[in-house]
């Protein structure tokens, strides 16, 4: 997954320029800056940093985690001043020199294995404040819109051929929770609960026990 998003990084703010999909990442990013204003934010995953350049300006501060360079150096150039860059593992998280009341991971619950799903939740709590909000933006699978799935594992994940500008292609893991799914894996951390839907994305808000 690394090596596939290091290859993209140059065209990975591509997916945004659908058409059909403005409406919903015009509401998007008016939503998760509300929810996001005046906190400590972990962010998991932050690629190019799209999404941070939206909320971060609002946010007291902001930790954004990625493990490809390429797509940091991006981010480095798009971001306010008040976020800090990482490299690092999404399922190793470094020891923090501050906590956080709120965490952010844009488009990569999808890129879980199912199996790793506890494994990465553990990592992630293990890094906030109890009572902090999470929330998870991602996908909903929309023929037409939606890369087709390829295949699909003996534990339920799905992926797809994706062909990257330099003709290379990659079997890449995407998976398409159900709403169902999302709440029964975050059942026994969650103290409050929200699932959000739009055509093209979902979104899951929920407060950690404490």
């Amino acid at each position: 997954m690394k090596d596939y998003y290091a290859a993209r990084a140059n065209e990975y703010d591509n997916i945004y320029l659908k058409p059909e999909r403005q409406d919903d990442l015009q509401d998007i990013r008016a939503w998760l800056t509300a929810e996001l204003t005046g906190r400590k934010v972990l962010e998991i995953a932050c690629g190019t940093g799209y999404w941070t350049q939206f909320y971060a300006p609002s946010a007291q501060r902001v930790v954004a985690v990625d493990a490809a360079d390429e797509t940091l150096v991006i981010a480095a150039e798009r971001v306010s001043p008040n976020v800090q860059l990482l490299q690092g593992d999404a399922f190793d998280l470094p020891a923090f020199d501050m906590s956080f009341d709120a965490a952010f991971a844009g488009f990569w619950w999808s890129h879980i294995s199912r199996k790793d799903i506890v494994r990465f939740l553990t990592g992630l709590h293990g890094s906030l404040e109890p009572g902090a909000e999470i929330i998870f933006l991602d996908n909903r699978f929309v023929p037409g819109s939606s890369t087709p799935i390829a295949e699909q594992d003996a534990a339920g994940n799905t992926y797809q051929r994706r062909a990257l500008q330099d003709g290379s292609t990659h079997r890449v893991l995407k998976n398409f929770p159900t709403r169902e799914q999302l709440l029964a894996d975050i059942s026994p951390h969650a103290k409050l609960s929200q699932y959000c839907e739009w055509e093209y994305f979902w979104a899951l808000k929920y407060s950690l026990k404490r």
